[in-house]
């Protein structure tokens, strides 16, 4: 059974920097991209950020320069370093599968940025 467990959020002022982390159990991590999404109050969620087995990174407009997605198939996570934060930012941030969705989605981790 394929388990997502994020965890780094919290509250930051705008500027200001956070990491996420997310470890994924109960699949062969290596080989499945890998992405974030994020839901803000009354919005869909929307992807951020991918990553392919191989490293190569994908970002939506909103966060290029800002964000950096990053993975280490040896510890079976996935990391997002963000930086530069503004309150557009704030939502909950989950990560899963790029390629192949996952239909277990993990609790998510709350990010609110403080203008």
């Amino acid at each position: 059974q394929v388990q997502l467990v994020e965890s780094g959020g919290g509250l930051v002022q705008a500027g200001g920097s956070l990491r996420l982390s997310c470890v994924a159990s109960g699949i062969n991590f290596r080989f499945y991209a890998m992405a974030w999404y994020r839901q803000a109050p009354g919005k869909q969620r929307e992807l951020v950020a991918s990553i392919t087995s191989g490293g190569s990174s994908e970002y939506v407009d909103s966060v290029k320069g800002r964000f950096t997605i990053s993975r280490d198939n040896a510890k079976n996570t996935v990391y997002l370093q963000m930086f530069n934060m503004n309150p557009e930012d704030t939502a909950v941030y989950y990560c899963n599968g790029r390629t192949t969705i996952f239909a277990s989605w993990g609790q998510g981790t709350q990010v609110t940025v403080s203008s």
